[in-house]
């Protein structure tokens, strides 16, 4: 009898241990998505609304150096020089690292002004620090201890993520795989998808669109357009590494070169100005405009994918904010509308296939590549999307954007290989 009732209490202690999990996870999250939807509704218009004034403003890429002495002097004065990045919340998720408050805004202004004045960067840099350190801080008024924290950082990231690209199946996949890779923390997928969901509404109160595209042929799953498709992932595997190659040795010997941070940022803004005056406006901001010319009418200048590397390295490497995402979409979206035509295969839809397995290349996450797929062109050819981000995947080998991501498993066996990024 007494087993019986011991064995009733602890079923009892355990089904209220899930309901109040339940709970206390449910409002975190609606809290956080609602405070991330908010905040990113808030980032996506100021950043819409400057590129806007830069678009119809020039020269005022002309001031790209005086802004990023602004951005310099923002993470001075803040104490965040070294610190204040995507790595940063992507190694707090697997220790005890505190993200500070301050980061927020300081990551929030300094985006703005790389938009204003046409550095190329993204935005979704600026997206993972501000959620990740929103969803943290809100954990640390929650009274959660470390672990849950990890799961409240993971939480933010999400949000902001769904909130500024309108994809929120994709934000909750990312925010879960992109930490350590091999490795998905399910404890985290019903916070991180409240939140994201959360996110995502609040941008359609405010009647924000959300990112998509469309082309026109999608060509037959057989097995040449297969082989023409692992193509594209192949090249995609070459180009991310290039890219993350290049990011990681421009910062390298801008540091070496230029000791001093607002001598560095200077020189890099002078660089750009230089470019631009030479080669024009295209490749700076965002390139938005370019990404969707590519996918939807196939138009794209071969050295397209080139010079946006060139710009976005010496942007990011000088000390500029924002993220690598967006430029990593015109990377490929370019690369992909370029290669079509010459694998006989049509140009909107290689731009597309490109996109994501670029995005696959650089931030080794084939699952999130592959919601993403869905999310941005709908489930059209999904099979031949799943093969260029798996080729992507395993020949970029352990290179990525981000140093402070962990691959767990090696790509080519199954290897415990816990190693970071390179």
């Amino acid at each position: 009898m007494n087993d019986f009732t011991d064995s009733v209490k602890y079923k009892s202690h355990r089904i209220w241990q899930y309901i109040c999990s339940f709970f206390k996870w449910l409002l975190f999250s609606l809290v956080t998505g609602a405070i991330g939807g908010l905040v990113g509704v808030m980032f996506r218009i100021c950043v819409d609304y400057v590129t806007g004034v830069r678009e119809n403003n020039y020269y005022l890429f002309c001031l790209l150096p005086v802004g990023g002495l602004v951005i310099a002097f923002l993470y001075r004065i803040t104490k965040l020089n070294g610190i204040g990045d995507t790595n940063l919340i992507i190694t707090s998720v697997r220790s005890d690292k505190k993200l500070p408050l301050i980061l927020a805004p300081v990551i929030f202004i300094s985006t703005v002004i790389t938009q204003l004045f046409g550095g190329s960067a993204g935005r979704e840099g600026a997206a993972l620090q501000l959620g990740g350190c929103i969803g943290n801080n809100i954990g640390k008024v929650f009274h959660l201890n470390e672990k849950d924290l990890h799961i409240a950082t993971m939480c933010g990231m999400s949000g902001l993520f769904s909130a500024l690209f309108g994809t929120p199946l994709t934000a909750t996949v990312f925010a879960m795989e992109v930490i350590s890779v091999g490795i998905f923390y399910y404890s985290a997928f019903f916070p991180c998808i409240v939140s994201a969901l959360c996110a995502y509404g609040i941008t359609w109160v405010f009647k924000l669109k959300e990112v998509s595209f469309s082309f026109d042929a999608v060509p037959n799953t057989d097995i040449l357009s297969i082989l023409k498709v692992s193509v594209l992932g192949i090249s995609c595997a070459v180009v991310s590494i290039v890219f993350c190659l290049s990011l990681k040795y421009t910062h390298k010997y801008a540091v070496k070169f230029f000791k001093n941070e607002y001598l560095r940022i200077f020189v890099g803004g002078a660089v750009i100005v230089v470019l631009t005056l030479i080669l024009g406006t295209r490749y700076n901001g965002t390139g938005i405009s370019q990404i969707n010319s590519a996918i939807e009418n196939g138009e794209c200048l071969p050295y397209d994918f080139i010079l946006k590397i060139v710009f976005t390295a010496i942007t990011i490497g000088f000390g500029y904010k924002g993220g690598e995402i967006i430029p990593t979409f015109f990377i490929g979206a370019t690369l992909g509308s370029l290669l079509g035509p010459l694998l006989g295969l049509p140009a909107g839809f290689c731009a597309a296939v490109c996109l994501v397995a670029m995005f696959c290349g650089v931030v080794n996450c084939p699952i999130a590549s592959l919601v993403l797929s869905v999310e941005l062109f709908s489930s059209n050819g999904i099979v031949l999307f799943a093969v260029a981000i798996c080729l992507s995947f395993m020949l970029s080998g352990y290179y990525g954007l981000y140093t402070g991501q962990k691959i767990m498993y090696s790509k080519r066996r199954a290897r415990f290989v816990n190693r970071n990024t390179k």
